[in-house]
């Protein structure tokens, strides 16, 4: 028998559609990134790009367990000597952009290099309800129901 390798001309990408609302940030981060690798199927093969496309659309209402909304901070540097700065989880999903506390759990979760950059061009999030992609008609997947943990009530 002989090992499965899946050529680049022969990979076929879904469209997947995803309401964050209410879901827990990492558990979310987690099925996204494996569906934007191509884990999740059975023709994955490690050095090709044969994950789905996936769009996340209220992203601003995703939700982070315990105390990390106040306390969990990220952090990047200017390029300039002290230039070290920080913001909390709660200001970045109170300010303009809140959509990036979920693309950076994702990308996090994707190798980095050539692969992992290409794989994530396939994701769009959106912080609300609307987007630009029902031309590709997507197929809508509920990942509250897959566990009782993926979502938060209170």
């Amino acid at each position: 028998m002989k090992t499965f390798s899946q050529k680049p001309a022969e990979v076929e990408k879904k469209w997947v559609l995803i309401d964050a609302e209410g879901l827990v940030v990492g558990r979310l981060a987690t099925l996204v990134a494996t569906r934007l690798r191509g884990k999740h199927k059975p023709s994955y093969t490690p050095h090709v790009d044969d994950g789905d496309n996936v769009i996340i659309i209220n992203a601003e209402k995703a939700v982070l367990t315990g105390k990390k909304y106040t306390d969990k901070k990220y952090y990047w540097h200017t390029g300039y000597p002290g230039g070290i700065k920080e913001r909390t989880a709660r200001q970045i999903f109170e300010g303009r952009f809140p959509e990036r506390i979920l693309e950076k759990a994702i990308e996090r979760m994707i190798p980095r290099g050539p692969l992992g950059r290409r794989q994530m061009k396939n994701l769009r999030v959106y912080a609300g309800s609307n987007h630009p992609h029902e031309a590709q008609q997507p197929e809508t997947i509920d990942i509250g129901v897959l566990n009782t943990k993926n979502k938060r009530t209170a």
